[in-house]
């Protein structure tokens, strides 16, 4: 295989995009303002629901980015983000504000577009750019910064194959992040047609009493649940056997394990986590109130004290409880209480929380119909996590050759 060594500045330009001006930041609209916090360390896009803003003005039309424009993140909002590549996803919906930088290749004989994101993407790039990089707080990069990285890559035709095969990896991943989304949406779904709506099986028929169909109560989380409580307070050790999650490691309704570290206190048993538990994350501000359910069995495992555990008392609520807590995120999140920089969510204030609950018949229906969707999505979730994996071993071998395609 030929390789060639070259400066990025040889075979591309970086431009910086406009200053869009604030006051017309909305929280809702048609055109999204790209910042580094649409980018995932690792390489990648992502949209953050909740957190993004939308514009509300004119604009100069050429800073209206297409489908596939190749973008990169010139300030590191987040550690890890300086220089993280990312496509765009759509036509007419995204905006090129001044801290990303559109990439644009000038000479297609030494790179091929798509493999052009797996090689920013990569260790080599990456450590290059951060080398570079000025500030303190806050670290920036700059297009002539970039133009004076060194690579060495493969032909065109092997830069393509590269490209194809690592983009096979991240059709996959994406194919079953929409499968993920459509099962968690598909049990939030029910649940409030069933219990916010009350179009349960045989509500025709169905007589109501305070507002409530006949049988069903209001119940407090408190009294839902057979241990709230938070975690514990951790001693790290990274050779000891004992795993805490931490808040990083909820999001989206799942767990992600690979933030959680090792530790060697002593747990007293019932802050073992178990299957149906419900976590919430009780401290922070952009993580407030984030929910996830323990879906699969994790041995010795707990959770720290920025996290809350919600046990259901019996078996039979465990899927009523996973969605009816999940569609109160937005709640959870705006109960804090404390300085804006860390708020507090008390358990009190959770277990205070009230909700119609069904009689256990409906409560078992709900769990069969539902439990099996969750279980599934945390399935996908797993192989996601294995298929990430062996694309990121597969990417430095691939761009220094040890592997040949």
């Amino acid at each position: 295989m030929t390789w060639c060594e070259f400066s990025l500045g040889d075979a591309l330009k970086v431009d910086h995009g406009f200053a869009f001006k604030s006051e017309f930041f909305r929280p809702e609209g048609r055109l999204l303002v790209v910042t580094p916090g649409n980018f995932l360390e690792a390489g990648g896009f992502r949209v953050r629901p909740g957190k993004e803003r939308y514009y509300a003005a004119d604009f100069p039309e050429r800073y209206l980015l297409a489908k596939d424009d190749l973008v990169i993140a010139m300030t590191e909002q987040g550690e890890g983000l300086l220089g993280s590549a990312a496509r765009i996803p759509a036509d007419d919906a995204f905006l090129h504000n001044q801290r990303i930088g559109l990439v644009n290749l000038t000479d297609l004989s030494l790179l091929d577009k798509r493999f052009t994101y797996w090689l920013f993407n990569s260790d080599s790039v990456r450590a290059q750019i951060r080398g570079s990089a000025s500030g303190t707080k806050v670290r920036h990069t700059a297009p002539e910064r970039v133009y004076k990285v060194r690579v060495r890559v493969p032909a065109i035709d092997s830069q393509t194959r590269i490209a194809a095969l690592l983009d096979g990896y991240d059709d996959l991943i994406e194919n079953n992040r929409r499968r993920i989304a459509l099962l968690e949406e598909s049990a939030r779904l029910l649940y409030r047609e069933w219990f916010v709506h009350l179009r349960f099986p045989g509500h025709e028929t169905s007589d109501l009493r305070d507002g409530l169909p006949v049988g069903w109560s209001r119940q407090t989380i408190a009294e839902l649940t057979g241990f709230l409580n938070r975690g514990i307070s951790p001693a790290y050790n990274d050779d000891a056997q004992g795993l805490v999650l931490n808040q990083k490691c909820i999001r989206n309704g799942l767990l992600n394990l690979k933030p959680a570290r090792r530790h060697s206190k002593e747990v007293k048993p019932e802050r073992f986590l178990q299957v149906g538990d419900v976590l919430i994350n009780s401290t922070g501000a952009g993580t407030l109130g984030r929910v996830a359910v323990v879906r699969t069995e994790l041995s010795n495992c707990t959770v720290d004290t920025h996290v809350t555990i919600a046990r259901p008392a019996t078996q039979e609520l465990r899927a009523f409880l996973a969605v009816a807590l999940l569609e109160l995120e937005p709640t959870f999140a705006a109960m804090g209480i404390g300085a804006t920089n860390q708020l507090e969510l008390a358990r009190a204030d959770v277990g205070a929380v009230q909700f119609a609950v069904p009689p256990v018949p409906m409560q078992v229906a709900f769990h069969e119909l539902v439990w099996p969707l969750l279980i599934q999505s945390e399935t996908l979730s797993k192989s996601n996590e294995r298929l990430a994996e062996a694309r990121d071993a597969l990417l430095p071998k691939l761009m220094s050759g040890e592997i040949a395609v």
